[in-house]
């Protein structure tokens, strides 16, 4: 394989989930830039449109759908928009999630909220995976990117719902390897603190240099960092790859201590 072949997604369909914003938008722009056709899938249709037509202004090709990930109606919406489009699906990137980092004291919230956080972090990424392995199949080449987060190991108060979704992604990723193999390779991605507009809004300087003091590149993440390891996991480079979570952290940590 030539070393234009390795990271080449030429003739490959990408699904992206929360595709409209931060790391989903580096990730659906990183992959059209290397030849994928992108669906662009958002919870708010302006936000996936936006991209969608950045892609289409640097020569892609894209699609904007709306989704909610938690809504069964739209997961399979979403497949059957991308087959009609593209005509096949190759590589599914679970990005879409949420959590209330911080805010999930026990004395905080209740069953009902703890169990909403896996809905959309967990039981949703299972559910796109189920439903796009078929056509990956059919493909004979399939790619799974799911998003998980440094939460997944660190340890950390007021924030039990969001890290232990995030361990279940790596646990999963790691089970769903056996399931979909030899066809579909999963993969998972963990974010360090990335400069998103999530973070920018409770980002002050002080706690940017509490946050790098065990960080050895000594810089926060940008989304095209995540998004650079999203593309390894899609191309072909990563072809003996699968079960695995790649961290994304600068070489540390970046909780506040």
């Amino acid at each position: 394989m030539s070393p234009n072949d390795l990271l080449s997604l030429k003739n490959k369909v990408a699904i992206v989930t929360g595709g409209g914003n931060g790391i989903g938008r580096a990730s659906s722009l990183m992959l059209a830039a290397h030849g994928a056709s992108v669906v662009v899938a958002d919870l708010k249709m302006k936000n996936a449109t936006r991209v969608a037509d950045e892609i289409e202004a640097q020569g892609g090709r894209a699609l904007a759908v709306t989704c909610n990930v938690t809504d069964d109606d739209d997961r399979r919406a979403l497949i059957d928009k991308t087959l009609e489009a593209f005509g096949g699906i190759h590589i599914l990137v679970n990005n879409a999630g949420g959590g209330g980092a911080g805010k999930e004291s026990p004395d905080d919230i209740d069953v009902e909220r703890f169990a909403s956080v896996f809905e959309l972090n967990v039981f949703s990424i299972w559910r796109l995976c189920q439903l796009c392995a078929p056509h990956m199949r059919k493909a004979g080449d399939g790619s799974i990117i799911n998003m998980s987060s440094m939460s997944s190991v660190n340890r950390s108060p007021a924030i039990s719902a969001y890290a232990s979704s995030k361990a279940a992604i790596n646990h999963m990723t790691a089970n769903l390897a056996h399931d979909y193999g030899p066809e579909i390779r999963v993969n998972a991605v963990g974010p360090g603190a990335v400069r998103t507009d999530a973070l920018a809004s409770v980002l002050t300087p002080e706690i940017e240099k509490a946050m790098l003091t065990h960080t050895p590149l000594e810089r926060l993440g940008e989304p095209d960092d995540i998004a650079g390891a999203v593309l390894y996991f899609a191309a072909p480079i990563s072809r003996w790859v699968s079960g695995q979570v790649l961290f994304v952290n600068g070489g540390g940590v970046q909780t506040l201590d």
